[in-house]
């Protein structure tokens, strides 16, 4: 796993480094710098660079990096966006050795003079709108055209949040240490952050103390992670003397009359992602079609008339079959579907997967989450989000991370929240945030593929902690490498699931995971 940190974790990180540690904070600067320039460099044209710089430690690691560049033979200008007056002793200090070593200082540049801007104005303690001179500043350098490096954050952006504060500098390149800021991955700071690399330069990642004790533990509050080519490790190997009941069974509940390829796509995806064996629980109308386009699946059906007793009857008999049960894709909000969803959550005692209707109908009683024994993952989207927690869109928006926080407060489940950047907090564990996908997979039953996938992972025994970030990363490479084939504008739910045997093959070819006797 991949940390990703807030503006205040990241200010704790860097004391305790330099406090606890005793890297001195000069050090870590001019590791800054020098992985500034080193990315500047490498990937914009050096023919005349405006290193802008701020009054705080990113203007000090704005300053270094130009006396870096002008050492280098790089032509050079400072332009001091700050105040002298309000400089920190670090930034003192570099502002002194570049004045020494004769580092040209401009007073009003123009922007369009330049080959490449640095920006070293805000780091990420910026917690107000921009405004006055600053806004003028910013929007006069993004005027320009003129290509950004950013230093750390981009100007203007909240590094926790990804909020535009009142007005911000779209880059290029960001280079950010230590640890990817939240800001630069969340939109729409991401849209502002461009290339987003993260150097090391000192700082302890970790924050272990002598004592071995950890400031961030997996499971602290507010701890953030993406997932890693690593982390497929975690699913069990294949057994080559497995069988088809080894490899789990799942029963995925979908589709309402005429209703068919919600199912489809869940069921497929449930085999495709490892299940070895699915059923799929549908409208007796559904019946001949499933059968022919997944004959693979099982087919125990109900009718949406049918009596509450019988329905409760072949609703426990496919239950009492599965390791997993995943619910909601295609179902419909009526009454035969209202009874199923509240069986599951009340009676099965199976891990649960609950998409689309499934959370349209928990929407309206939300109170079974508190008495299940099924350990649960939603996948709901902004809207069904919005109905489950009474929040408006903007809000969770705003701040997903923590809507979901407070939520899984409440309620002891994990929850996938899909949006174009899909966040997911995990029973008593961290938030993981998903970087990969495109806007393709913005397509009808793309939600219905993770559903089946997050089941299938499920029932490989991995739990749902561990099963739900993983579906959600594991869904978007399908989607990359969809799109990569296919095109964005053109990118269909079939195409997710066509794309799945190579994300096997990839990760199989990289990570091992080939089974043992």
């Amino acid at each position: 796993m991949e940390r990703i940190v807030t503006s205040g974790q990241m200010k704790r990180l860097d004391q305790f480094t330099i406090q606890e540690m005793g890297v001195p904070s000069l050090v870590l600067m001019e590791r800054a710098a020098l992985a500034v320039t080193e990315e500047l460099e490498k990937n914009f044209d050096t023919g005349r660079v405006l290193v802008v710089c701020g009054s705080g430690n990113n203007g000090g690691d704005g300053i270094a990096a130009a006396r870096l560049l002008y050492l280098a033979g790089v032509r050079t200008e400072i332009f001091l966006a700050g105040k002298m007056e309000s400089f920190t002793e670090e930034t003192r200090i570099q502002w002194k050795i570049a004045e020494k070593y004769g580092v040209p200082i401009v007073k009003n540049p123009d922007p369009a003079e330049y080959t490449t801007i640095v920006d070293a104005i805000f780091g990420v303690g910026l917690s107000r709108n921009v405004e006055g001179h600053y806004e003028a500043l910013l929007k006069k350098l993004d005027a320009s055209g003129v290509p950004v490096l950013a230093v750390d954050v981009p100007s203007g952006i909240d590094a926790s949040r990804g909020r535009v504060m009142g007005t911000a500098l779209h880059a290029r390149q960001t280079v950010t240490f230590a640890c990817a800021k939240a800001g630069l991955l969340l939109y729409p700071g991401a849209s502002y952050a461009g290339q987003v690399t993260v150097r090391d330069v000192g700082i302890c990642p970790e924050g272990r103390t002598m004592r071995g004790s950890n400031l961030f533990s997996e499971d602290s509050k507010g701890s953030m992670f993406r997932i890693t080519d690593e982390d497929y490790r975690w699913l069990p190997p294949r057994n080559p003397r497995g069988n088809k009941g080894t490899f789990g069974k799942v029963l995925v509940v979908a589709g309402s009359r005429d209703m068919c390829g919600a199912a489809f796509f869940a069921a497929k995806a449930s085999l495709l992602a490892g299940a070895g064996m699915v059923r799929i629980f549908t409208e007796e109308h559904n019946r001949m079609v499933l059968q022919q386009l997944l004959p693979e699946a099982l087919l125990p059906t109900y009718r949406e008339d049918e009596e509450e007793e019988t329905l409760r009857r072949l609703l426990g008999q496919a239950v009492d079959w599965a390791d997993v049960a995943a619910a909601g894709p295609g179902m419909g909000t009526g009454r035969a579907a209202d009874r199923i969803v509240t069986a599951l959550l009340a009676d099965s005692g199976k891990p649960l997967v609950l998409d689309a209707d499934g959370l349209n109908l928990l929407s309206r009683r939300k109170e079974l989450l508190k008495q299940t024994s099924s350990p649960c993952i939603l996948t709901p989207h902004m809207g069904e989000m919005s109905r489950l927690t009474g929040l408006p869109v903007s809000a969770l928006a705003e701040d997903p991370a923590g809507c979901l926080e407070a939520f899984c407060g409440d309620y002891p489940v994990t929850c996938i929240l899909k949006d174009a950047r899909t966040v997911t907090k995990t029973a008593g564990g961290p938030v993981f945030l998903n970087t990969r996908g495109n806007s393709g997979m913005a397509t009808a039953g793309s939600g219905d593929v993770l559903c089946g996938i997050a089941a299938g992972f499920l029932a490989a025994g991995i739990g749902e902690s561990r099963a739900a970030p993983l579906a959600v990363d594991f869904h978007a490479r399908a989607g990359d490498l969809a799109a990569k084939a296919k095109g964005e504008a053109s990118l269909l739910a079939s195409d997710i699931l066509d794309a799945i045997p190579e994300v096997w093959k990839t990760l199989t070819k990289n990570y091992g995971n080939k089974g043992t006797a």
